[in-house]
């Protein structure tokens, strides 16, 4: 039953889910590009279909009521960006912490066109030695993408190359928000 609004929301959008979530307990989804708060719902479907129960990443600002009911309910941890607060430290030790833990996180850090993606995610999987599973949206094809889990090498520049090909195709809700030659590091 849990999956039924998924997937009639699927079927009558004429999306369908590529791919599949690894078996895995632990690692980080890095969900891209986002352009539109369509997005989060397409995204959320997408996560039901393929089995998931990820935690994601939302600005503070957005997390109140009622709103945070819905947030709290599907997986979202607030943010605080306002505060220097090191994000990457507090999520390694979510994962240390935890047996299951799947976090998706947005690159872009905002539904704008960037220049350049935040590299938290990297460093978080580096340092927990947990793999990355990259999630995109198509909206020409009406599909969601999952990649199979990809092992950082410590290498930012060439492992960047690897995320840049995988999204280079990718049609986003709002193409002018998103261009895969800036799926570089900050």
């Amino acid at each position: 039953m849990a999956n039924f609004i998924p997937k009639l929301i699927f079927k009558i959008a004429g999306w369908k889910a590529v791919g599949q979530a690894p078996p895995l307990k632990k690692y980080i989804v890095v969900g891209a590009p986002h352009t539109s708060n369509w997005d989060f719902v397409f995204g959320l479907c997408a996560w039901k279909l393929y089995g998931m129960k990820p935690r994601y990443l939302i600005k503070r600002e957005f997390y109140v009521f009622p709103l945070n009911l819905l947030f709290r309910a599907t997986g979202g941890l607030a943010v605080d960006r306002s505060k220097n607060n090191s994000l990457t430290d507090s999520i390694v030790e979510m994962f240390a912490k935890r047996e299951e833990f799947v976090v998706i996180f947005p690159p872009e850090g905002t539904r704008k066109l960037v220049q350049r993606w935040k590299t938290g995610f990297y460093y978080v999987a580096l340092r927990s030695k947990l793999p990355i599973v990259l999630g995109a949206m198509d909206y020409k094809l009406k599909q969601t993408h999952l990649s199979e889990a990809f092992y950082p090498t410590g290498d930012i520049e060439k492992d960047f190359e690897f995320f840049r090909e995988f999204f280079r195709n990718v049609t986003p809700c709002n193409p002018a928000g998103f261009n895969p030659e800036n799926v570089r590091p900050a």
